[in-house]
């Protein structure tokens, strides 16, 4: 019973044009590497220079560049802006909040007395954020364009009249609406955005109270926290300066929560049994996952590193879901003739699944210029229709084919350099993740601009970075389509365009503990 109302909870949600499956799968798979503040600074481009804690997330041969004992750790202000555009209504919200992006120890140790051969190993242990979820939106508009006399006013109502027809059909009586889902139909139920009346020939008929194609005012609401964080322990080893191999056990630990209020006003005088209504729904995410990276990277010559790196899939063991709903409403009530004012809690809901991200590659390549700085690019690969759900009991077939059907590879290239004047590092940098979307379903293009400035010190260093990513994407209010009925019925909001960007304020203090 449990993963039956799951599932119907998830396919009714229907927040995104893909459903709320695949629009997990997505945010679990994606990582936009933070990490250090001199990481952060050059783009996330260290992959072939190592050095820095970061790349134990990317590549854990840079591990193997350690000739000391070091210790790093990083804070960082994040502050997201959403500006959203829906039926010619452009609205905007800020959010800020601080949190640590990085904290980590590494032990280096000489092997032998020096000569060629293998010269040191490392180990290392700590934590980078792979993932920020801080964010907040809001949506306000018309239900249709109002430049646009064709386009024709729709509800989140229609919506759930279609799925009530779909329970019909199923064999399920109305009196069972709050057994066949209890978090959305059968609230709506309980607050009269559905009834009952009977009509000329004494048949009883589903009407609601919130009238089909009216002008109304519809808002969302939507405020998310939360973070990836990978717990690192990694290990490493320095064949003749030349080659540097190591290895990582990645542990990430994701949590996620989002809050969601939707809600419908009347703005026609005219209309006499409807008011307004909303639905609020909170949703809950926790799941710790493991993988294993592996890494090398190679200096030919003095002034070249050339790197590369395999991630296995992450696979998350324990990941569960709880949520629940709550939908008020102000309506006329027909059954009872009178007006109802009030709201009507959903149960918890919980849930306990797996999931499987895809695996990664990443090339990269660097220049050194002696003691002065360096250039340095990589390329990364991920693909995404790879990611799976599965359960005990249930094996997400239909959900894992729309992830597959829905997403596709991406290249991910990041660029960074960073050049010396004394003490003093000047570093700036560029990023650009690949849209995940099959056939322009979607933008989801990500670009970051970075900069940053450090101090080295005899024994220790401070860094500062600022990075601002943008990305733009059509969202949807509700959607809904079955092309098994004659002639097929499809209803979805117009389009959301959201315009997204984060700044990261990163400050990060190191200290390298000299040799006895």
């Amino acid at each position: 019973m449990k993963r039956i109302l799951f599932i119907a909870a998830l396919i009714v949600l229907q927040i995104s044009l893909f459903g709320q499956f695949a629009e997990d799968a997505l945010r679990y798979s994606q990582l936009y590497y933070q990490g250090t503040a001199r990481s952060m600074a050059v783009g996330g481009a260290l992959s072939a220079l190592g050095g820095d804690f970061s790349v134990l997330s990317t590549n854990p041969g840079g591990l193997a560049v350690f000739r000391s004992n070091d210790f790093s750790a990083s804070i960082e202000a994040y502050s997201s802006k959403a500006e959203s555009s829906y039926n010619r209504t452009a609205t905007d919200v800020s959010k800020t909040m601080f949190d640590i992006s990085n904290i980590g120890y590494v032990i280096s140790k000489q092997i032998g007395r020096g000569g060629r051969g293998w010269k040191y190993w490392q180990f290392g242990v700590g934590m980078n954020r792979l993932n920020n979820y801080n964010g907040s939106v809001f949506i306000k508009g018309l239900n249709r364009n109002p430049d646009d006399v064709n386009d024709i006013a729709s509800s989140r109502i229609d919506v759930y009249y279609e799925q009530i027809l779909d329970m019909q059909d199923a064999g399920y009586g109305i009196d069972q609406i709050n057994e066949y889902d209890p978090f959305y139909l059968g609230p709506a139920w309980n607050t009269y955005l559905f009834d009952t009346i009977r009509n000329a020939d004494n048949d009883l008929i589903l009407v609601s109270p919130v009238p089909y194609q009216t002008d109304m005012e519809q808002r969302q609401t939507i405020n998310t926290k939360g973070s990836n964080n990978e717990f690192l322990v990694a290990a490493s080893a320095n064949f003749d300066d030349i080659l540097y191999i190591g290895a990582t056990v990645g542990v990430p630990y994701l949590r996620y929560i989002r809050e969601t209020t939707y809600e419908e006003y009347n703005l026609d005088d005219t209309v006499t049994t409807f008011d307004h209504w909303s639905v609020y729904d909170e949703l809950k995410t926790i799941g710790w996952g493991i993988n294993l990276k592996l890494g090398a990277v190679v200096r030919p010559v003095d002034f070249m590193r050339i790197g590369l790196a395999f991630h296995t899939p992450t696979y998350y063991f324990s990941m569960k879901d709880t949520w629940r709903t709550y939908t008020y409403s102000n309506v006329f009530a027909y059954s009872d003739n009178t007006w109802h004012s009030g709201g009507s809690d959903s149960p918890v809901g919980e849930y306990k699944y797996k999931l499987t991200t895809p695996m990664r590659f990443i090339g990269s390549l660097a220049f050194v210029i002696k003691e002065i700085g360096f250039i340095s690019g990589e390329y990364e690969y991920a693909g995404y229709s790879k990611t799976k759900f599965s359960a005990k009991g249930y094996g997400f077939e239909s959900e894992n084919d729309i992830i597959k059907n829905s997403f596709k590879g991406v290249s991910n290239i990041r660029v960074g350099t960073e050049w010396r004047i004394s003490k003093i590092s000047l570093r700036a940098g560029y990023a650009i993740y690949g849209s995940p979307y099959k056939d322009n379903l979607n933008d989801g293009k990500r670009q970051s601009f970075s900069g940053g400035i450090g101090y080295r010190g005899e024994n220790f260093a401070i860094d500062f970075a600022y990075v601002r990513s943008t990305m733009d994407e059509d969202y949807y209010l509700y959607s809904y389509s079955n092309t098994n009925l004659d002639p097929p019925v499809e209803i979805q909001s117009n389009a959301v365009k959201n315009t997204f960007t984060d700044q990261n304020f990163v400050l990060s203090v190191r200290y390298f503990f000299k040799k006895k």
